[in-house]
């Protein structure tokens, strides 16, 4: 999201990890170092220093999304490498019951194990949610996947990328 190096991906992505490496297109594996994390909304940021020069992602306005939109989801399914799954936005604001910040974008791109963390782009290439979840008796996508709203994950990032950690105001 940073052409200096800062990535974000989902904490279950990260939890418990020793080491955490980002993997570039070219197969290009570098070191990186945990900003912070967020469980409540699954959302993890990672600091690396590239090695060439980056272009980062541009966020779009989640809230704009509409029922039927199409979305581009992108992940690393299954570790076969960089993969691309279109589909249509199923819902908004939708309870999956992970946690007192349940907004997810439902999708019917397909997402797979693997696909965690990874973008789900609008047509004008704008990141509009973190892919996130999947509802599968099997593993496999059934196409069920959830994102976390671009307009929730920028919130976080911003805070982890302040303070290292979120900070929620409460009564």
């Amino acid at each position: 999201i940073d052409p200096a190096g800062i990535v974000v991906t989902n904490n279950h992505v990260i939890a418990d990890a020793d080491e955490i490496n980002v993997i570039m297109n070219d197969g290009t594996k570098i070191k990186a170092e945990l900003v912070g994390v967020d469980k409540k909304t699954d959302i993890a940021v990672l600091k690396f220093k590239p090695v060439k020069p980056l272009v980062a992602v541009k966020f779009g306005d989640s809230d704009k999304l509409r029922l039927g939109e199409w979305v581009i989801a992108i992940g690393n399914p299954f570790s076969l490498g960089g993969s691309v799954t279109a589909g249509i936005v199923s819902a908004r604001n939708r309870d999956i019951s992970q946690g007192p910040y349940d907004s997810y974008i439902q999708t019917d791109a397909s997402i797979n194990r693997g696909n965690s963390g990874g973008p789900l782009f609008n047509l004008d290439g704008e990141v509009i949610g973190v892919n996130t979840a999947i509802i599968s008796p099997t593993g496999g996508s059934i196409g069920i996947g959830f994102a976390v709203p671009a307009d929730t994950a920028v919130a976080v990032i911003d805070q982890l990328k302040q303070f290292g950690e979120t900070r929620r105001g409460w009564l």
